[in-house]
């Protein structure tokens, strides 16, 4: 028998955690299957007290959970405990298998994590404690995509907004992620306000933001204002909606600041890693995209096998289907949306820094792929290089990988142009 399979077996206790909330369900069979202990308790510290008392009385209890992540996990891998993810689509499979019917119960729920844990549990992956600085730093990336998003959402609310009234401020502002454009909203809410304000305040605005850089620009910019009430909306509509345009703006810069905030904090952390120099040197990164990256691989060098399990964990390897004689492949949904989302800009803008990239990216098109499709496949690339640069500590080192690319014969080297090309 496989050792680590024996040391399964051996292990006295399996605990099905089913969390929530407010309260968490808990159910802990032992080796035979039977359920010795079944309680909830409230998600107060008095709760987790209780969770520890009860849980004492099972020495080297391992706990299955159907999450990888949160404050939930953080303080059961904080106790000590054994806590091994299940990923929804499986705990539900298990549901289904224990109970057909359908009936689902949050006792049920943490039941067939437990059994599932106790039959199964010696293939699977146990978490391990994250460094903090990871985990700040992988928090901070999350937190500030979130952000980003509800940002985006509000430049679309305002540019609404305007369209409805102020047609002259999204012909004068092309770019809504400059604080400018918001400030100008705020100076001037109203096509009738600018026109009252006159040429004199429109030249102390755009030159107080420094927005008087291209000449053309500038003088358009002018010329508009000048004519900003001729077609307006009536002053009903402007009255209403300049309001909302004004809290959108508001909004914006407040939340702008804030986002400045995060930014100083994750490029302060990021220098801070070890890993910092390896995931910094990969082209194209950037100040955003190297920490996200760090942060989603984590430093846990076992987590991942091999490079096609860090490929299919972004969600660039594709899934396949096969039977009989039918073969297909088809898009992975299943996968970590911010590293999928990191490894997509990471592709596109590697595609400037590395002439290999855009050779590669480039022969994928001719094919007929889509730019989605072809960034895909050139992040599913990129990945098993950096897994490698990963397991090694290494920096990347386009010298070093060309030279690779030579001794192993890679068909890109023939895509890229001589030197008398």
């Amino acid at each position: 028998m496989d050792r680590s399979v024996k040391e399964w077996s051996e292990r006295g206790a399996f605990a099905g955690f089913d969390w929530a909330y407010d309260h968490h369900d808990v159910v802990i069979e032992d080796q035979h299957g039977k359920i010795v202990d079944d309680f909830r308790f409230e998600e107060t510290a008095e709760g987790w007290k209780l969770l520890k008392e009860r849980l004492a009385r099972h020495p080297d209890v391992a706990v299955a959970i159907e999450t990888s992540s949160g404050a939930v996990v953080e303080r059961l891998l904080d106790a000590g405990y054994a806590v091994y993810p299940v990923n929804p689509k499986a705990a539900k499979r298990y549901r289904e298998r224990k109970v057909p019917s359908g009936t689902k119960t949050d006792h049920i729920d943490a039941w067939t994590l437990a059994d599932a844990l106790r039959l199964d549990g010696h293939g699977w992956r146990q978490l391990k404690p994250e460094h903090p600085l990871t985990l700040e730093l992988r928090l901070l990336c999350r937190d500030e995509i979130t952000l980003i998003e509800q940002r985006t959402a509000l430049i679309c609310q305002l540019r609404t907004a305007l369209h409805e009234y102020y047609p002259t401020a999204l012909q004068a502002f092309d770019d809504w992620t400059s604080p400018g454009s918001w400030a100008f909203v705020e100076r001037f809410p109203t096509p009738q306000a600018l026109v009252t304000a006159g040429k004199r305040n429109w030249e102390k605005f755009l030159h107080a933001l420094k927005l008087y850089h291209s000449e053309g620009l500038y003088a358009k910019r002018l010329e508009l204002f000048a004519s900003a009430d001729q077609g307006a909306a009536s002053p009903a509509i402007s009255n209403a909606k300049s309001l909302l345009a004004v809290t959108l703006a508001i909004q914006l810069r407040v939340l702008q600041k804030q986002l400045d905030q995060y930014r100083a904090m994750i490029a302060k952390l990021f220098a801070q890693h070890p890993d910092h120099d390896l995931f910094g040197s990969l082209p194209g990164v950037g100040e955003k995209l190297g920490p996200r990256l760090l942060a989603e691989l984590g430093d846990d060098r076992g987590r991942f096998d091999s490079a096609e399990a860090l490929q299919c964990y972004a969600g660039t390897a594709p899934i396949s289907y096969q039977s009989g004689q039918i073969h297909r492949t088809r898009f992975r949904r299943a996968c970590q949306k911010t590293l999928r989302f990191s490894v997509h800009l990471w592709a596109n803008l590697s595609r400037a820094a590395c002439p290999w990239a855009e050779a590669y990216y480039r022969k994928k098109r001719k094919e007929g792929k889509t730019h989605a499709c072809a960034l895909r496949c050139l992040g599913q690339r990129w990945l098993k290089i950096l897994w490698k640069m990963w397991q090694t500590g290494t920096r990347y080192d386009p010298e070093l990988h060309q030279r690779n690319q030579v001794s192993h014969g890679s068909w890109v080297i023939a895509l890229l142009p001589t030197a008398s090309e």
